[in-house]
């Protein structure tokens, strides 16, 4: 029988992108090796980038196989669960299916390496009970998965207080290896202790230390502090830490893959506004979700679209984010922190303006500025996360005027080329992949 590698991931475009990337990585690198089937759990989370996304994979990898459970319906419209209580409740009904899955799978070939998704705890037991190695793909930064893989102490170091984060405005959580983080911007799912969801982020913490191995999208020129702390075992006091592998940066590989995700084939025409426009003269917004239809005079400024309109492009719905950060014109990033934008500025040797919104965007803010030294955090008040115009205004001339940018820019030119060194013959992440796929060919 010939040896597979199954992944897992959790509902979205965000985290089937990110799996189906560590597939092609696999293939690229051992495709005589291993077999890649993807599982996916149909159901109410699905949209029509995540159809288009799997259709193009399907064409242009046929290496990769897709096995697609029975869709499955949840009710979406609960007013008393958190929408994340609602995907986690998704993912527990889902186990089953992966439970036939594996089972159906493994008359065909030997399963060398199950690989799941944080959220996808819930086929831990089932592939265990079937004696498959189970892996977790991280597509998080290291400081996030040190304070994952802390939280059950934290829970325990304030479990005696009955309180809320969200309602600790004053208290400051103190992770090992990360800076400390108002409470008030932990981790979203964090937040309400009397939300569902809340117990299985704490569920889904504890099982995390239980699997063969935590594989890691970040390498370790990018983290050297977090990482070295998750494998030193302070993250998880009271047990083993499992093996880490950091195999990043792992993104998106060509353009057309980007295009295809939003279903835009097309050069987009903010690259044609790039090419006019001085060297690293242009500072990349990626802030304000909107719908296709909006109206963007209503949603703006008075006159703002005027009297910019010589000087700046507003981009009303998708633009190529990889190909924008790319382009030689573009000399700062203001992102949300999310961990795949961070990598791909990373890679395009950007520097950053951190302006985190939700998810584990405050603590890749706190990691970036006060840790890798790699971005500019905008101040955002306590009550509200609000950010006033003169803040963004007084950032965005630091990052691109000041002393404290041109250091950055110098510093993010270096960390690139670090990045690029991970992948080479020898890199980091190189070695971290090959050390893996021997264990895998051991068991």
């Amino acid at each position: 029988m010939e040896d597979a590698i199954v992944l897992y991931p959790a509902p979205g475009i965000g985290h089937v992108v990110s799996m189906t990337e560590l597939g092609k990585l696999i293939l690229r690198r051992y495709s005589h090796r291993f077999s890649i089937t993807i599982l996916l759990a149909p159901g109410p989370f699905d949209t029509p980038a995540t159809t288009s996304y799997i259709d193009h994979i399907s064409q242009t990898n046929p290496s990769i196989s897709f096995h697609r459970f029975p869709y499955l319906s949840v009710d979406t419209s609960s007013s008393t669960r958190s929408q994340f209580a609602v995907m986690f409740e998704f993912i527990r009904l889902s186990a089953s299916n992966v439970l036939q899955s594996l089972q159906q799978l493994s008359r065909a070939s030997t399963i060398r390496a199950f690989i799941i998704d944080y959220f996808c705890a819930s086929a831990l037991p089932a592939a265990r009970g079937l004696g498959i190695p189970t892996y977790y793909f991280l597509t998080s930064g290291a400081a996030s998965i040190a304070a994952v893989l802390y939280f059950p102490t934290i829970h325990k170091q304030t479990e005696s207080s009955n309180k809320s984060f969200k309602d600790m405005p004053t208290t400051f959580i103190h992770f090992p290896g990360v800076p400390p983080l108002q409470a008030t911007r932990m981790l979203e799912p964090w937040l309400n202790r009397d939300d569902p969801g809340y117990d299985d982020m704490l569920y889904f913490s504890e099982l995390l230390p239980k699997s063969d191995g935590l594989v890691m999208n970040t390498f370790d020129d990018l983290e050297p502090i977090a990482i070295k702390t998750i494998r030193e075992g302070t993250c998880v006091p009271n047990g083993p830490t499992p093996p880490v592998y950091c195999i990043g940066p792992l993104l998106a590989d060509t353009a057309e893959d980007e295009s295809n995700i939003a279903g835009n084939k097309a050069r987009h025409g903010c690259l044609s506004w790039l090419d006019t426009q001085p060297s690293q003269s242009v500072v990349f917004f990626k802030q304000i979700a909107v719908t296709a239809d909006v109206d963007l005079d209503a949603l703006m400024p008075e006159g703002f679209l005027e009297r910019t309109k010589d000087r700046g492009m507003v981009v009303k719905s998708w633009a190529p984010q990889v190909a924008v950060l790319n382009h030689p014109s573009v000399g700062g990033f203001v992102t949300h922190c999310g961990w795949n934008s961070v990598l791909e500025a990373v890679v395009a040797g950007v520097p950053m303006l951190a302006w985190p919104l939700y998810a584990e965007q405050h603590l890749n803010k706190a990691a970036l500025v006060e840790v890798m030294k790699m971005a500019i955090g905008v101040e955002q008040r306590d009550e509200d996360m609000f950010v006033s115009g003169a803040e963004v205004e007084r950032r965005v001339r630091e990052l691109m005027e000041c002393e404290e940018g041109r250091e950055l820019r110098e510093r993010s030119r270096k960390m690139r080329e670090m990045a690029l060194a991970a992948w080479k013959d020898g890199g980091s992440s190189t070695t971290a992949l090959a050390k893996l796929v021997d264990v895998w060919n051991q068991d």
